[in-house]
């Protein structure tokens, strides 16, 4: 199968952003929890853009700058002008000493340690920096990176990276990045739907990169924040669809939710999605990736891959035929909400 299905982030944009159906999301590349290749890492991404993916997202954190180095290395062999591009702003990378490396959940990485920064300064610096190691002349798109209470450490903190954001000039840099033609479209790249929210009350965002809160798990979004986005034509692109592993995996032992171990509440909430799952022989990341595509906000989802067979694995699973009839019980046994949009399969036959 190849990923050809395209449809735009934002429509109110003067340069619209098409991407794929699913993207390549660059944080594993960036040797997240374990090492990484650079012949691996390649032929992954060489994999994504042979099955027709053109929407490839990273950031400075992953891997301090190795993953934007490897994508610019693919970019490279696929030209920038047959890829769409994302890549983040909000932390700073620095030379410094062995001792102050801050490698956060990433090894093997190069000497550097992260300042965050979200001011107007801040912000140019880390574009401009972006795409000397991406090697490109310009993203399409630009992220805030996690001024959400989940990275910050606390609201407090995340409150006060939002301030920064905004009286500290970084929004005012990202309009006039996007006014100016260099960027078609700005955002955030957080791991909380509130953050989103919010940032939408004071700014006027093209999408945003919502990691591990719209899933067959958790859709609390859908009370205000994807109702919201549908009221502005904000865009959503889909990050963590797994839930960091356990929608994969399923409730194994040491099943990862949200980057920690699942705790027993969770684990049991999968156990009885998977039940169904296999009542109606589909496999579970299966329902997972497609159910997330269903929410008509949803432009694009970007799970992650080191391998060639991960990456075909992930692409097959869009083409999994999954039954009316799952979705349907999954709603009978109170496992999704009733107002959770169905895959456009599904709903169509409803």
């Amino acid at each position: 199968m190849t990923v050809s299905r395209t449809e735009l982030l934002n429509n109110r944009t003067t340069r619209p952003v098409p991407l794929t159906r699913m993207g390549f999301g660059g944080a594993p590349l960036g040797n997240l929890y374990r090492k990484v290749s650079d012949e691996d890492a390649q032929a992954a991404l060489q994999a994504a853009y042979d099955a027709g993916i053109r929407f490839f997202d990273t950031a400075p954190q992953y891997g301090l700058g190795r993953s934007e180095h490897r994508f610019g290395e693919a970019i490279a062999r696929f030209g920038r002008d047959n890829i769409q591009l994302s890549t983040k702003i909000g932390r700073l990378l620095l030379d410094c000493e062995p001792h102050e490396v801050t490698p956060e959940a990433f090894v093997d990485v190069p000497q550097k340690r992260i300042v965050f920064d979200y001011t107007y300064d801040g912000v140019m610096r880390s574009y401009e920096a972006s795409c000397g190691r991406i090697g490109a002349a310009n993203a399409d798109i630009l992220l805030v990176h996690d001024v959400c209470a989940f990275s910050q450490g606390s609201q407090e903190k995340s409150d006060a990276k939002v301030r920064e954001l905004f009286d500290g000039g970084g929004y005012k840099a990202l309009v006039e990045l996007r006014d100016a033609g260099e960027i078609a479209a700005i955002g955030a790249g957080v791991n909380e739907w509130q953050v989103c929210e919010r940032l939408l009350g004071l700014g006027d965002f093209d999408g945003f990169l919502l990691a591990g809160r719209y899933t067959l798990l958790e859709q609390e979004a859908l009370d205000s924040f994807l109702p919201l986005c549908e009221k502005r034509d904000v865009g959503i692109i889909l990050g963590g669809p797994y839930n960091s592993g356990i929608l994969a995996t399923g409730a194994v032992p040491g099943a990862k939710y949200n980057y920690a171990d699942a705790p027993e509440a969770i684990l049991d909430q999968v156990r009885r999605i998977e039940a169904i799952c296999t009542a109606h022989d589909t496999p579970l990341i299966a329902a997972a990736l497609q159910f997330v595509l269903g929410h008509p906000c949803v432009k694009t989802v970007v799970p992650g891959a080191v391998s060639v067979a991960e990456v075909q694995a992930n692409v097959g699973l869009l083409d999994h035929e999954i039954p009316t009839s799952l979705w349907s019980d999954l709603r009978t046994e109170n496992l999704i909400r009733p107002d959770a949009p169905l895959p456009k399969e599904a709903a169509n036959a409803a």
